[in-house]
């Protein structure tokens, strides 16, 4: 029990000290970008405005509300204190309206996209590795091949052959957004169709390109089981291949379940390529337009909620595997 505490407070500690440098990168780097955001929304609320003077006076209140006019250090003990009690702040781009509206109306979008996509790529991937180790012969020279050549496409690539194809040439599917432009969100059957309809593009250039580093995965694992001698001894001993197939696949899924806990973990970034690529209304197209608009507190907000989604992620699967997995047992216990 103390070998397995003084494993707990050391991750703990890594998680703590990346955290920390974490949200420091996540604060600073925004700030490094070239341009005035309040120049922008001054521009933007004095036109027609003649008097300099007066535009002057726009820009020095601006500046005063969002304390970019104060030194880097007290602007970031601001953000830490406004952060510590929920307010992240409100948009540059899209002034008044608040971070946390914004974000939460963008998430919804992108679980909704990267969870089943997840789930569905996951199944199918170590379902068909798990067959190419079993039945060998042409069904894994087949599928190895197919599988090494799908998950070396980049994203964006996937995403842009699905909206050549399917989107532009075939024209079976919309090219952009979460609906149709032309309605608004409520709950009917023309809404839910629509949504229905944009959301196939995105969600299967994201299954597809997790389908072949699943196979590969589950594929290499399996073998190894396989080959291992308490497969050779349990087969010496007359134990039924049907029992002994399901001992190998189940020590062969571990380190896939990690690999599924990681991309449920890191599932509000896994999306952003998917989502810019075809304009869909989550976490991705919203930081893009944070970028693009040099929204501060927007892009800050944003990769906040993806770091800490990933560092908890990462924290979890290793707490957890230090009390199931006995060779992480056997290491606390040496």
């Amino acid at each position: 029990m103390k070998a397995y505490q003084k494993y707990f407070t050391t991750k703990l500690v890594w998680f703590l000290t990346t955290f920390v440098f974490a949200f420091l990168l996540n604060f600073i780097l925004p700030r490094l970008m070239p341009g005035d955001p309040v120049a922008v929304i001054t521009q933007r609320v004095t036109q027609g405005m003649t008097s300099q003077s007066g535009a002057q006076a726009v820009y020095q209140q601006y500046a005063e509300q969002f304390g970019t006019n104060k030194p880097i250090w007290e602007q970031f003990f601001k953000y830490v204190v406004n952060v510590a009690q929920g307010d992240l702040g409100v948009s540059f781009s899209q002034y008044p309206r608040p971070v946390a509206d914004i974000l939460g109306a963008s998430i919804g979008w992108t679980i909704a996209l990267q969870f089943p996509a997840i789930i569905v790529g996951w199944l199918i991937g170590n379902s068909l590795g798990a067959l190419a180790a079993y039945l060998k012969g042409g069904f894994d020279k087949v599928l190895m091949p197919i599988s090494i050549f799908v998950s070396n496409f980049p994203a964006f690539g996937m995403a842009v052959i699905m909206l050549v194809v399917f989107g532009v040439n075939l024209r079976w599917f919309p090219t952009s957004g979460g609906y149709g432009f032309d309605l608004i969100p409520s709950p009917t059957a023309e809404f839910v169709w629509s949504v229905i309809v944009h959301y196939q593009l995105p969600f299967w250039s994201i299954v597809l390109i997790s389908i072949g580093g699943q196979a590969i995965g589950m594929r290499s694992m399996a073998i190894y089981e396989l080959n291992a001698d308490y497969v050779k001894y349990s087969r010496f001993m007359g134990i039924k291949d049907w029992k002994i197939i399901g001992y190998v696949f189940r020590n062969a899924m571990l380190p896939q379940i990690t690999g599924l806990a990681l991309s449920i973990g890191t599932m509000v970034g896994g999306a952003l390529v998917a989502e810019i690529i075809f304009s869909y209304p989550g976490l991705g197209f919203t930081l893009l337009n944070g970028v693009v608009g040099q929204d501060y507190p927007l892009i800050s907000a944003a990769t906040l909620i993806i770091t800490v989604m990933v560092l908890i992620a990462n924290f979890s699967i290793e707490i957890i595997y230090g009390l199931i997995d006995p060779r992480v047992k056997a290491a606390q216990a040496d």
